[in-house]
């Protein structure tokens, strides 16, 4: 089903699940997270993807935290996927960017806002790395086919796509779930981004807020419409985090959520 070196337990029947911190903030933060949800997956047999982004292009600030050095994260990915035996994602922003990272990690994310940029997606595809697209808030499911085919008539097949809400407003977002089964018609495997689509941007104070109570609700409702998989980012300490702290999920509770989301997985099958 996924195009993914080291991708354990796709046999268990378990949703695909892509987590791990907002950015690679250290190599100690990185593998405490790392470590935590290596535990917590194999005990409930869940197929994983450590996802870090080793820069944060894209920020309302200019104070904001973008990264510890490009090199530096992208070797920090390397590590934890070596330590831990895990494939990794992370995201990139330009086509020059494409065959740096996938010279570290097994996946490659396209962002949301850059869905539609052509030449960040045929680079990404002739990697030959599975490619997660993020679909734009600005778009409804069905158009996210257009992506689809650029990648596929590059030559690479190995798709994922990944709902993130759709834009309400100024400053929310709303998750319509009719995009899941609308973009599994592409026949590839469709994720849900819970935490990025609980974000609250455009503050005026200039940082993203969010709703992370809500993680639960959005996480059992995508599972149960049928979504292929989640995307949660998390941190042992949120406050702390470097980015998107106000929308994480904090790491002591995925346990928790993850064993209640396998009985709906089970349940819905």
């Amino acid at each position: 089903m996924y195009a993914i070196p080291q991708l354990k337990y796709t046999e268990s029947g378990n949703f695909l699940l892509m987590a791990g911190p907002c950015a690679i903030e250290s190599r100690e933060v990185a593998f405490e997270i790392a470590e935590r949800i290596q535990k917590i997956t194999d005990k409930l047999e869940i197929p994983w993807i450590f996802k870090g982004s080793y820069r944060k292009a894209n920020r309302t600030r200019l104070d904001s935290f973008t990264g510890i050095g490009d090199e530096k994260a992208l070797q920090v990915l390397a590590e934890v996927s070596k330590h831990f035996g895990v494939p990794t994602v992370t995201d990139i922003h330009a086509a020059e960017e494409a065959a740096m990272a996938a010279a570290y990690v097994d996946v490659l994310q396209i962002p949301a806002f850059l869905c539609r940029q052509t030449d960040l997606l045929v680079a990404a595809a002739k990697t030959g790395k599975t490619i997660n697209v993020k679909k734009g808030q600005f778009l409804s499911g069905s158009a996210m086919r257009f992506a689809v085919d650029k990648i596929r008539e590059s030559g690479n097949p190995n798709i994922i796509l990944t709902d993130r809400g759709n834009s309400f407003g100024y400053s929310d977002l709303v998750v319509d779930f009719r995009n899941i089964p609308d973009m599994q018609e592409n026949k590839v495997p469709v994720l849900m981004d819970v935490t990025h689509s609980l974000q609250q941007p455009n503050q005026s104070s200039g940082v993203t807020g969010g709703k992370p109570e809500l993680i639960g609700t959005i996480a059992k409702a995508a599972i149960a419409v049928g979504a292929d998989g989640l995307f949660i980012e998390t941190h042992p300490r949120p406050a702390e985090a470097k980015s998107d702290g106000a929308n994480m999920l904090h790491l002591d509770k995925l346990e928790e959520l993850l064993t209640v989301l396998v009985k709906i997985r089970k349940a819905v099958q």
